[in-house]
């Protein structure tokens, strides 16, 4: 059984990328993060995450065009590979049969 195991703040970056597409870069995977997910997080912190990720094979990077905007540097764009979408799909499935039937979780809001 070969499988990837996330982390938490992994797979958070992961569900980022695939929800913001195309046009995933830091600043734009650290947006997602805090207003999707309501956890402000430091852009380092997303890059150290990415450089691992990238290097596990979980996420590949390009660089766009240079922009003005950004003093002719370009920006980083990463997309989810095919190995990165099943670890999140395993995470998935993982967390959700250590959630079920759990009494504590059933019913109203804690």
């Amino acid at each position: 059984m070969d499988r990837q195991f996330l982390t938490d703040f992994e797979l958070i970056i992961l569900l980022a990328i695939l929800r913001v597409g195309d046009s995933a870069y830091g600043v734009s995977i650290a947006n997602e993060i805090e207003q999707t997910g309501g956890r402000t997080v430091l852009l380092a912190a997303i890059y150290t995450a990415l450089d691992r990720l990238e290097g596990n094979a979980l996420v590949t990077s390009s660089y766009g065009d240079p922009t003005p905007e950004r003093g002719g540097r370009a920006k980083r764009f990463f997309k989810v590979t095919p190995k990165g979408l099943k670890a999140v799909k395993d995470t998935q499935r993982s967390f959700v049969s250590l959630w079920s039937g759990i009494p504590q979780l059933k019913g109203g809001t804690a």
